[in-house]
């Protein structure tokens, strides 16, 4: 029911109903009291008419009984006649019906009635008197006094009265009539209003389903319209409107989806804030940034952000520029851009984009520790070159025996300078991809052991033990490029030997295990200090002096063995305790 009086055809139709009931009530109105007035109006001229006769006759018989059938006759339906001489005498009575005595004492005594004996008009009056029909029953009558033989100074009258109830059942049946009028009005009226609302309706009906689909993003639905109204064309703009929002749509989702894909291949991380530091948009390097502070605990308030770009925000906001900084967060270095979003010349949030700089930090710093390393590995050979050159040109040496001796300490200088040259050469190529890897199909054990074996003679000479173990099968084979991997076995089978002390043994172990083989060099000598460990596969980095004391090396070796295994898809690690010896671990991924 709710729904009816909710909608269109209910409003419609209610607006049409107390119109037209609105209408028929002042027609109703209006027309009962015409209907009254003319109503008493006839019945006044009725009563004149009677009265006019009534006293012709009167003048014309001397006899009652001569008048009586004649005046009854004249009278009309319902209405009763008194005639008089004089004030004092009754002439003649007619009426039919209930207290007749009341009426004449009544109609005698009435002061207004009674100047009509000497008046020369008629004298109407309504006046409250028992029915002559029902005892104890008051009805309203109307009154005409109408003077008889006027030319004498007193004179008689004829007082005839007539009942209103039949002015009010004229009236009544009147009023049937137009309530009668009225239902049929209001049902007319109300299949006209279901019938012109439904005619309305429909189509906007139509267009209600249609603007549904279009909210669920149905932009292929149409309105069918027949009409060449308002309505029509209302419908006709409804569906270009549906064209023209599916047209728009298509282009922001293009837009979005270029947009997004531009966000997700930047290799920056961008995120967009609000002005109360809510992220609004952000691409998946961002997310990756975001929860990587969130998890390391580097977030400032209650929002997912570092202190030091909070602050830098809150800076940003506060003076509404844009600015382009250098951050440090934790050891990670951002360049960050940042530049502000507006909504009607308000500052409404701003797009942050953050480039990590930490390789490019870390490359910096390797590349001045190279130069700086690579100076200092050469300025030694290169000072005693010269120096010795120098003493033996200047004639300093007079000795042939402190003349060999000098000279051959320039030729182990420049074999030392040209091994560091070698070795920055085989680097370089191995991180830039250079160096090419040729891998074959090798058997892993009688390589291994002919590797290891080449050192016995040094690992006598140094009273040092050398041992091979193995638990594999001769028939167990690697794709591996046998030179390269002979050149990482031999520096970490060296490096084994000339940090182990004598009567130290080293052990090179092979064994399979989850579908890789491992290779370890084992030895027993003075150890790696745990905080050098992360440190030993980088560029000339040394450990303590200690480890190093007297030894020749470039600092190149770990770094360039290290390469060569990444190379061959496999992992190499260390394992040191400090005075119980160091175990280099390398992991191959055996062949399918």
């Amino acid at each position: 029911m709710n729904r009816i009086w909710n909608s269109v055809v209910g409003k419609l139709w209610l607006t049409i109903l107390l119109l037209v009931l609105f209408v028929l009530f002042i027609v109703t109105v209006l027309m009962l009291e015409f209907l009254e007035n003319f109503h008493t109006e006839q019945a006044e001229e009725s009563l004149r008419q009677e009265a006019a006769t009534i006293g012709k006759i009167v003048q014309q018989y001397d006899q009652i009984e001569d008048s009586m059938q004649i005046i009854q006759n004249i009278l009309g339906a319902e209405t009763s006649a008194l005639i008089v001489r004089n004030p004092e005498s009754v002439f003649l009575s007619v009426h039919e019906g209930l207290n007749k005595e009341v009426f004449q004492e009544k109609l005698l005594k009435d002061e207004d009635l009674a100047n009509i004996y000497t008046a020369n008009n008629t004298i109407i009056k309504k006046m409250l008197m028992p029915s002559m029909s029902e005892e104890d029953r008051m009805e309203n009558y109307i009154i005409l006094a109408s003077p008889l033989e006027s030319d004498k100074e007193i004179h008689g009258a004829v007082f005839i009265y007539q009942s209103l109830e039949v002015v009010n059942k004229t009236s009544n049946h009147t009023t049937r009539i137009v309530f009668l009028s009225g239902f049929i009005a209001l049902l007319l009226t109300t299949m006209f209003s279901f019938f012109l609302s439904s005619r309305i309706t429909a189509p906007l009906r139509s267009m209600r389903e249609a603007a549904s689909e279009l909210a669920k993003g149905n932009f292929e639905t149409k309105v069918t319209y027949v009409q060449r109204d308002e309505i029509g064309e209302l419908s006709s703009a409804f569906n270009r409107m549906g064209s023209q929002l599916k047209h728009h749509v298509e282009v922001i989702s293009q837009e979005k989806e270029q947009l997004s894909s531009i966000l997700t291949s930047m290799t920056d991380a961008v995120i967009t804030f609000n002005k109360d530091l809510t992220i609004l948009v952000s691409n998946p390097q961002a997310d990756q940034l975001i929860q990587k502070w969130y998890a390391n605990n580097e977030t400032a308030d209650n929002s997912n952000l570092p202190a030091e770009l909070y602050h830098l925000l809150d800076h940003v906001f506060h003076l509404e520029e844009e600015i382009d900084e250098e951050l440090e967060i934790k050891g990670s270095y951002f360049s960050v851009s940042i530049s502000l979003l507006y909504s009607k010349e308000a500052v409404r949030g701003a797009v942050v984009v953050l480039r990590d700089m930490t390789e490019q930090h870390r490359l910096d710093k390797m590349r001045s520790d190279f130069i700086a390393n690579v100076s200092h590995e050469l300025r030694t050979p290169i000072s005693m070159l010269q120096g010795y050159s120098e003493a033996i040109i200047d004639d300093v040496v007079t000795t042939e025996e402190d003349k060999n001796e000098m000279i051959r300490v320039i030729y182990d200088e420049s074999k030392r300078m040209g091994r560091l040259v070698t070795e920055l050469l085989d680097l370089a190529r191995l991180e830039s991809g250079y160096l090419s890897i040729y891998k074959e199909d090798v058997s892993v054990v009688p390589t291994i052991e002919r590797i290891t074996q080449k050192f016995d003679q040094i690992a006598k000479e140094k009273n040092i033990g050398l041992y091979f173990e193995h638990t594999l099968s001769e028939s167990i084979h690697l794709q591996l490029d046998e030179d390269r991997m002979e050149q990482v076995l031999t520096n970490l089978i060296d490096n084994a030997l000339r940090h182990t002390p004598k009567d130290g043994s080293v052990t090179v172990n092979l064994s399979k295990t989850a579908g890789q083989i491992v290779i370890q060099v084992k030895d027993t000598g003075y150890g790696i200090p745990k905080e050098d460990l992360p440190y030993v596969f980088e560029r000339f980095y040394k450990a303590d002096k200690a480890r190093t004391r007297g030894k020749s090396g470039t600092g190149l070796g770990l770094a360039i063995a290290k390469n060569i295994v990444e190379r061959h898809d496999g992992s190499l690690s260390v394992e040191s305790e400090v005075e119980v010896g160091t175990t280099f671990i390398i992991k191959l991924p055996l062949s399918e």
